[in-house]
């Protein structure tokens, strides 16, 4: 009778064990399924366990093949439709309303040479705002459409964007960039030129830094883009609409895009492109 108890037990503790190694495939589903970000792929859960936890974690897999190459198609268009309305209104400043300011500033100069002296000094107070609302509209411009980047490509307009931000704020702009850097397309131009300039004004407006970084080097496999600052940190932040757009222009081009603390204080923003062998 001990003989059949002791047998029983151990074919109970033996059945506990095979339980528990078997659900081990299930606990980590639910923990992909918990933690999961689409705009950080990862590698796939390998289809472990018996039969219908294996078909469960291989339908997961595919349904994250699927969600994954949805949202790339989405945020290519989206990013596409927004890049299209800058050019737009970029086009529509410059034209539109920067010709008009420029007529706006002739007529206040003829008139200005044809009035009396107190008058003429208010007309030239309101000709040089006129004209510091002229280059700032000018500004916006390019902000909104790099025109440099299309006309001479990615290292003077990340010259340009680094020039312009030391020229608006109290900030010292150090900047680094190879000269062997490999062919790259238009495309992933565009997201590095648009990275960087996300990654230089969250450092303008919330890094409260005295320097920046601003480097583009050329990497066995690519190159990398790195924007580096002395400021206070992301304190814990919750990532905002900028950082989230960055990675998705990241995926776009298949580059890996990370942002996080650097030593004693700051911030790092870094994205390492991949460059096909083929298109150096």
């Amino acid at each position: 009778m001990l003989i059949l108890v002791t047998g029983l037990a151990v074919v109970l503790v033996a059945n506990a064990v095979l339980l528990r190694v078997g659900l081990v495939p299930l606990k980590r589903l639910t923990r992909a399924m918990t933690t999961i970000d689409l705009l950080r792929p990862g590698p796939r859960l390998p289809a472990e366990g018996h039969g219908e936890i294996a078909e469960l974690i291989r339908t997961f897999n595919t349904m994250l093949d699927r969600l994954e190459t949805e949202r790339g198609f989405s945020a290519a268009r989206a990013l596409s439709v927004q890049e299209a309305e800058r050019r737009r209104i970029a086009q529509e400043l410059h034209d539109e309303v920067g010709q008009s300011l420029t007529a706006v500033l002739l007529g206040l100069k003829r008139v200005a040479d044809d009035v009396p002296a107190p008058v003429r000094d208010e007309l030239l107070q309101v000709r040089e705002a006129t004209r510091s609302t002229l280059d700032e509209i000018r500004r916006i411009a390019r902000r909104l459409r790099p025109g440099v980047l299309e006309e001479l490509g990615l290292i003077s307009a990340l010259k340009a964007l680094a020039s312009e931000i030391a020229d608006h704020a109290d900030l010292t702009v150090r900047r680094r960039f190879d000269k062997g850097l490999p062919r790259l397309d238009d495309e992933v131009e565009l997201v590095i030129y648009r990275v960087a300039q996300e990654g230089l004004t969250n450092t303008l407006r919330h890094a409260r830094a005295e320097h920046v970084e601003l480097m583009l080097r050329a990497t066995r496999d690519g190159v990398e883009l790195c924007v580096r600052d002395d400021g206070r940190g992301l304190d814990g932040a919750a990532e905002g609409a900028g950082i989230t757009g960055m990675r998705e222009r990241a995926l776009l081009i298949g580059a890996q895009l990370t942002v996080g603390p650097v030593p004693n204080s700051g911030t790092e923003v870094r994205l390492v492109v991949p460059v096909a062998k083929e298109s150096r």
